[in-house]
């Protein structure tokens, strides 16, 4: 097998690229690539615990909490104890994690159209609709 002919090998080389150049843009809001899709699920869904949110984002639940320790002190995120369970943590955004959603959504489609110009509009759709289907996210 030829290395582009290994899914593992196309997939990872596109997500090492991506990351790379969202992280590039989101270095003006001093933020990186790896709190992406904590700050796009919690857009998404606000009040949820942490351990649901690092199902979410495929993440380990020390990653999780270290990377939100970060957001924390950054003023994003605020985490309030739930009443049932003292263990547990819902996750909230603050007014300045919720005013980055629009700038941010505008880097990662910037980031998006960035490496899908090579294809056509339908074959973007296309695309994104073959990559949901492997990873079986929708229905």
């Amino acid at each position: 097998m030829e290395r582009f002919e290994s899914l593992s090998y196309l997939i990872s080389h596109l997500n090492i690229a991506l990351q790379q150049e969202l992280d590039t843009r989101l270095k003006r809001y001093e933020l990186d690539s790896k709190i992406w899709p904590v700050l796009f699920t919690l857009w998404q869904e606000e009040g949820i615990s942490q351990t649901e949110l690092s199902k979410r984002c495929d993440v380990a639940n020390y990653t999780m909490t270290r990377l939100l320790d970060n957001l924390q002190v950054q003023g994003f995120i605020t985490r309030h104890q739930e009443a049932d369970n003292r263990r547990s943590f819902q996750i909230f955004l603050t007014d300045n994690g919720k005013a980055l959603e629009q700038d941010l959504i505008h880097e990662a489609e910037w980031v998006n159209q960035h490496f899908l110009t090579a294809l056509t509009d339908s074959e973007q759709v296309e695309f994104m609709r073959l990559l949901n289907k492997v990873n079986q996210f929708s229905q």
